[in-house]
């Protein structure tokens, strides 16, 4: 099986390097990209969306079903980690040992970890809720709200934090995200536009069309934002512990 796997990797890095020769050369400014897409982009998007940040306009408005997919990915990563560590033999060694006890340093951390997580967490809700705006959107504010509870638990320890977001909290969540990202395209599936045409959602909202993108793109933003930070979480429950959920890092 390793001979097999090694022989369709090579066949698969050459067929995609064949690829590669037609593609445009880095940073050509002919390129398809660069003369058609990237000047509409910049001209025509924030008149389209309302939406300032151009890259949160892309990701989230014209390349939206892309986005949704890597929001797939994402989830389903998660769930074969869970699913492979769950099936593993129960007697195994530990992927990373139990944290060492430390009763001199875990007065300050824990001191340390009790003013700086709600702060981490307030940031992202602004990271997430900005992303129209600067730099942020629901990737960024997600993987800062996921680091917060993995500081909870290094600060602490695993099963403290698991108490205060409870395992069946995070597949919720974890589905719960992409779940809403698909919900808003629904939607604008139900009122005769195309999926994730956020302008069918100006009849619910009573905004006009290009408000509607704008508040479209924030309501697939969170969904991306729910399900990156409850995938972070979920790995390092697995990761930390080796599927046993009992004590990790």
């Amino acid at each position: 099986m390793k001979r097999l796997t090694l022989v369709v990797l090579i066949i698969c890095a050459l067929i995609m390097l064949k690829a590669a020769v037609d593609l445009p050369d880095w940073a050509d400014p002919g390129s398809p990209a660069s003369t058609h897409l990237s000047p509409d982009f910049l001209n025509q998007g924030y008149g389209e969306t309302a939406t300032p940040n151009i890259v949160t306009v892309v990701l989230a408005d014209y390349r939206s079903y892309d986005t949704m997919f890597e929001a797939v990915v994402v989830f389903v990563a998660a769930l074969i980690v869970m699913i492979v560590l769950r099936h593993m033999p129960r007697k195994r060694p530990k992927i990373l040992p139990p944290r060492p006890r430390r009763e001199g340093r875990d007065t300050v951390l824990r001191g340390a970890a009790q003013l700086i997580i709600p702060l981490m967490q307030i940031f992202a809700l602004y990271v997430l809720g900005h992303g129209h705006y600067s730099p942020g959107g629901g990737f960024q504010g997600g993987v800062i709200f996921g680091a917060s509870f993995i500081l909870l638990a290094l600060c602490y320890n695993l099963k403290f934090t698991i108490d205060r977001f409870k395992e069946q909290a995070v597949l919720v969540c974890v589905a719960g995200g992409v779940l809403l990202y698909a919900s808003v395209g629904a939607i604008c599936l139900a009122m005769g536009w195309n999926f994730l045409g956020y302008a069918g959602l100006a009849g619910i909202l009573g905004v006009s069309e290009v408000m509607a993108r704008s508040h479209g793109i924030l309501a697939v933003e969170v969904g991306v934002g729910i399900t990156v930070m409850s995938v972070m979480v979920s790995l390092y429950y697995d990761l930390a512990s080796g599927g046993d959920l009992d004590e990790g890092l």
